[in-house]
């Protein structure tokens, strides 16, 4: 028997408990936004997860457990796009981690890929009775009573941070006493390193390669021993709708909104339609039909740009001083992505490392070639 609802009408926790209490098999599905994350069970146990998060993928939780360094990622992800090949299995071969290590991190990342789902305020669910599990599965077995304490824990944790740290632009400041913490361990002086620069939240959680959860538990204590403090909220970023779109007078209601980007998809205009999807999906984060469409515009973006001669071997570089980046409205990811162009590395290089979609990688790279704040060497 499938069933089907939202995060507001069945929680998490309600959810898991029902199918181990019903011993059920199957694959337990959510989607909000842009991301879909699945939990597979065998008869009520978890047994597995996934997830198309690019913070949850397996070169960003190796980069964030510090298995291996940018580079190394950089130098793999390249093997296997010229080879094919899993990412794990290059890394091992070449002697750059052990494979117990990756075995061990993908257990991990199975479980924290669930918990995050704890913090989510609303998603679409479904789930898919008797469905199996993807073959390759890194298999768990953990009782969903275990799994359901520790998601709880979490919701009560993350109201705690949000009391101090509102938002994601939330942005810091050292406070006097801070060296005393830079031995402390090589994490912490990573994230002071990062206040240091005034980065927000997101931005030190992107730079981290890690969850925003993690990002802020280190935040969170750092501001309660009075290491650092919050310094204020940083602007919002000049929207992509806004730029992208200006020129179109946008229907109110999600239903046209995605049939215009139907439109404009059969008109090959898959970056319009893209940032008309995401104006849909900020306001139904929930709608199946959107997030569907959402993964069709993105593969059209994608081969789009490179049917129209962008190269992934082309090298970006900044037109743009440091101090002429402080009065752009930028987002955090922009700022990311900035913080990887040196001149040397190539585009492919740097989309790699970057903890989001590859659309929206090349949309950002775009804007910025666009905008003049970078250019091709």
């Amino acid at each position: 028997m499938g069933i089907l609802g939202t995060l507001n009408t069945m929680s998490v926790s309600d959810l898991l408990q029902f199918l181990a209490a019903g011993r059920k098999t199957g694959t337990l599905k959510f989607g909000r936004g842009g991301i879909v994350k699945e939990i597979f069970l065998e008869d009520g146990l978890i047994v597995g997860s996934s997830s198309n998060d690019p913070r949850e993928y397996l070169g960003q939780m190796l980069l964030h457990y510090g298995k291996i360094e940018e580079l190394h990622l950089q130098a793999a992800m390249e093997s296997q796009r010229e080879s094919g090949g899993r990412l794990g299995e290059i890394l091992s071969l070449r002697g750059l981690v052990r494979q117990d290590d990756v075995i061990e991190v993908l257990r991990t990342r199975t479980l924290e890929i669930i918990y995050d789902l704890f913090i989510w305020e609303d998603a679409q669910f479904e789930f898919f009775d008797n469905a199996p599990p993807p073959h390759d599965l890194i298999r768990i077995q953990v009782e969903a009573t275990s799994v359901i304490m520790d998601g709880i824990y979490r919701i009560d944790e993350w109201s705690r941070y949000r009391a101090v740290i509102p938002s994601d632009r939330t942005f810091f400041e050292l406070t006097s006493g801070w060296t005393e913490w830079l031995n402390v361990s090589k994490e912490i002086r990573e994230v002071l390193v990062h206040v240091e620069k005034r980065m927000t939240a997101a931005e030190i959680c992107y730079n981290m390669h890690t969850s925003l959860f993690h990002t802020c538990a280190l935040l969170f204590d750092l501001v309660n021993q009075g290491t650092i403090r919050v310094a204020g909220q940083a602007p919002l970023p000049v929207t992509e709708v806004a730029d992208d779109l200006s020129a179109l007078k946008l229907p109110q209601t999600v239903p046209e909104l995605l049939n215009l980007a139907r439109s404009e998809m059969k008109e090959n205009n898959a970056e319009n339609a893209l940032a008309i999807i995401h104006s849909a999906l900020e306001q139904e984060p929930k709608s199946t039909e959107a997030q569907h469409l959402l993964q069709e515009a993105e593969k059209e973006f994608v081969a789009q740009v490179y049917r129209n001669g962008f190269s992934g071997r082309a090298v970006p570089k900044l037109l743009h001083t440091r101090e002429q980046l402080e009065h752009e409205r930028l987002g955090p990811k922009e700022g990311f992505l900035l913080s990887r162009i040196n001149g040397e590395s190539d585009i492919e290089s740097i989309l790699s490392v970057c903890p989001f979609r590859e659309a929206d990688s090349l949309r950002m790279i775009k804007k910025l070639l666009d905008s003049g704040i970078i250019g091709i060497k």
